[in-house]
């Protein structure tokens, strides 16, 4: 894959902008990785729901999940997807909208200093081979780029959100995939 970060974008990944983002404050670098799962309708993958979730133009005859989903104004920076292919959404220095009412480290509003990353899957499955790899190159990548970020400020969304949320859950390999951040 061989990713490279320029102008705020990840290179090689396809770039959808969402409207579900808005500017960073002032001096704000992000430091903070956060990791999610999200599959549309749940369990479910393929059909480009994600993408059409976080553009806001998710259909909501479609599927009866999306009657309620569709109001949603979510984004994410990426999406790896099962085949490991990698959309951006929302640019590194911008604020995107995926982590909701959170918190970590006595700091509220996470969205606020964070990169959100989105794998497409669910609780109760693993991840593919391939979205690892996808996964450490931009992790690594974003680690060389933001020196605010370290390998100790790496979460899952339900580290920020206990209670509320549980991704990327227990499928979600971190002993393999901060083996592999660390790897040079």
């Amino acid at each position: 894959m061989l990713f490279s970060i320029q102008n705020f974008r990840l290179s090689e990944a396809q770039f959808l902008e969402s409207s579900n983002q808005s500017p960073r404050s002032l001096g704000i670098n992000p430091d903070l990785l956060i990791i999610h799962n999200i599959s549309l309708p749940p369990g479910e993958y393929g059909g480009g729901y994600i993408a059409k979730l976080f553009s806001n133009t998710l259909n909501p005859l479609d599927h009866p999940y999306f009657e309620e989903a569709h109001l949603l104004k979510v984004s994410s920076h990426l999406l790896i997807e099962r085949d490991g292919s990698v959309t951006q959404f929302v640019p590194f220095n911008q604020k995107a909208w995926h982590a909701g009412e959170s918190a970590y480290c006595g700091r509220d509003n996470c969205n606020d200093f964070s990169i959100g990353i989105e794998l497409e899957g669910t609780d109760f499955e693993p991840f593919t081979d391939i979205q690892y790899v996808a996964l450490v190159e931009a992790t690594k990548l974003l680690l060389a780029n933001y020196p605010s970020l370290n390998h100790d400020r790496i979460v899952g969304h339900s580290d920020v959100a206990p209670g509320r949320k549980t991704d990327p859950g227990p499928f979600f390999d971190w002993a393999r995939y901060k083996s592999a951040v660390t790897e040079k």
